[in-house]
């Protein structure tokens, strides 16, 4: 990717588009290229721009944004979806993951969140705000009843991902509490390479293309 990174916008309301159009203008490496105020609109939009980010609304109404995100990941994959909304629940997590979402912020991001979020998308990583990792790091850390238990613990990343290394479902443990490479790599006592090597072998054997599809499969919420 070189130049600027273009940068769709879809939410229902017209005070957080022109407002969102407004601020992300005036950062040099951003084109706005267009704006959505439904989930249909910019599913159309997407496909006709090929933008490298869709900032995503998650209640719009014609198509709802995890819809949307479905839509637009298998239409137009080159575009990375980043959800930004004011919901960060279970449920409206789990469904932005499932549809293929790269990342996802809530709505009271600053700028500078903003910003380093879409570059860093735009760049094929995934990201999350605080608050999202918090609901993340809660729903694997939370007790677990014995007729559900904790679908990410080494044990039943061990059963449910038998093709995986012992090393590979430690860093995928890692991976789904939101650390970074760097962070894995000091955690397990490794270098930077390593950790990216385990994370491409993971991946291959999941099946996944990004960390945000990693982490769905590891919640047990991913296809």
């Amino acid at each position: 990717m070189s130049g600027r990174i273009r940068i769709v916008i879809a939410d229902d309301q017209a005070i957080i588009r022109d407002g969102l159009e407004t601020v992300l203008g005036l950062v040099p490496d951003f084109e706005v290229v267009g704006t959505a105020a439904d989930g249909a609109e910019a599913v159309a939009l997407i496909a006709a721009q090929h933008p490298d980010v869709a900032l995503m609304d998650l209640r719009m109404p014609m198509l709802d944004g995890a819809a949307a995100t479905r839509r637009v990941t298998a239409e137009t994959p080159g575009t990375a979806v980043l959800v930004l909304t004011t919901f960060a629940d279970d449920a409206d997590i789990v469904a932005a993951l499932r549809a293929g979402a790269r990342g996802y912020l809530t709505k009271d991001a600053g700028r500078v969140e903003l910003a380093a979020a879409i570059r860093a998308v735009a760049a094929g990583q995934s990201t999350f705000s605080e608050p999202v990792r918090d609901v993340l790091l809660g729903r694997i850390g939370a007790p677990a009843a014995a007729a559900d238990p904790d679908p990410a613990s080494p044990e039943a990343l061990a059963v449910r991902f038998p093709a995986l290394t012992g090393r590979e479902r430690e860093v995928l443990g890692l991976i789904i509490q939101g650390r970074s490479n760097g962070e894995i790599a000091d955690a397990l006592f490794v270098g930077v390479s390593t950790v990216k090597t385990h994370i491409n072998a993971l991946f291959a054997k999941l099946g996944v293309r990004d960390r945000a599809q990693a982490i769905a499969r590891g919640l047990g919420t991913g296809p």
